[in-house]
C-alpha cells in the first residue's frame, strides 16, 4: 500500500494548497513521508528552492510530526520556521521553502466535533471534515487561514460561552507558551477573522468582545 492514495475518513492526510502539486492529496498510512526534490522522495517537488531531501513527516507517540532535514530555505508551520520536530495540529499549513504548501487534515482530531454541538443549525456553520465555513448560506471563500479557523472553532465549540484569551491562545497556538503570544496578536487575529466574516455577511457581528474576560460567538439560529 503506497502513500499516494486517495484520502479516506479514517486516516490523516495532506492536501497541497499551492505549487506544482496543488490539489493533490497524500494519506499518511506509513511511518514516514519524505518530501524533497530528489526522485527517492515520497513527495517529489520539482523546484530548485527545495532541497533534495527537504523535510520529513512521520508518526510519533505524540502524534504526526514534521521535521526539517537541514534544508537551505527551511520548513515553516503556519508561517513560523521550525527548528525542531513539531507536532502537527488539525488544519496546520506546512510550507516547504517557498515552493509548496501542505494542509494537514487529521480526521481523528475532528471526529468528536461531529456530535450535537456541531450539528446544530445557525447562521454560521462549520464542517470540521472539509474545513468549510458558511455564513448566511454563503461559503467563505477563499478558506480561512489555519489560525483563523482554529479561533472560530474554539468559539463555535462553546456556543454563548465567553472563551478566555488564554484558552484561545492554547487552541490557536498550541506549541507556544502563553507568555509567547501577546494580547495584540490575539486582537489582530480576531480583527482579521471579523473582517473575513464581514466580507460575506456585513450585517451581523459574529464575534463579541467581552472586555476583561474574552470573546464569544453570537450565532443566531436560522
Amino acid at each position: 500500500m503506497t502513500l499516494l492514495e486517495n484520502a479516506s475518513a479514517e486516516t490523516p492526510y495532506l492536501i497541497a494548497q499551492s505549487g506544482p502539486l496543488q490539489g493533490e492529496r497524500w494519506v499518511l498510512r506509513s511511518e514516514r513521508l519524505l518530501i524533497g526534490r530528489g526522485a527517492e522522495c515520497d513527495i517529489v517537488v520539482p523546484d530548485r528552492q527545495i532541497s533534495r531531501q527537504h523535510a520529513r513527516i512521520r508518526r510519533a507517540p505524540e502524534g504526526i510530526v514534521v521535521e526539517d532535514l537541514g534544508s537551505k530555505n527551511g520548513t515553516h508551520v503556519n508561517g513560523v520556521r521550525i527548528e525542531a520536530p513539531t507536532v502537527l495540529q488539525d488544519g496546520d499549513v506546512v510550507q516547504i521553502a517557498f515552493g509548496l504548501e501542505l494542509m494537514f487534515v487529521a480526521h481523528d482530531a475532528t471526529l468528536p466535533m461531529e456530535g450535537p454541538r456541531f450539528g446544530r443549525v445557525g447562521r454560521l456553520r462549520m464542517d470540521p471534515r472539509s474545513h468549510q465555513v458558511w455564513v448566511a448560506e454563503r461559503e467563505v471563500i477563499p478558506p480561512l487561514s489555519a489560525p483563523q479557523y482554529r479561533l472560530l472553532e474554539a468559539l463555535y465549540r462553546q456556543p454563548s460561552r465567553v472563551v478566555p484569551r488564554e484558552e484561545i491562545v492554547a487552541q490557536v497556538w498550541p506549541d507556544a507558551s502563553g507568555a509567547g503570544v501577546s494580547e495584540q496578536a490575539v486582537d489582530a487575529l480576531v480583527r482579521r477573522l471579523r473582517d473575513r466574516l464581514a466580507e460575506v455577511d456585513p450585517d451581523h457581528a459574529y464575534i463579541v468582545t467581552v472586555r476583561g474576560h474574552g470573546f464569544r460567538l453570537n450565532n443566531p439560529s436560522v
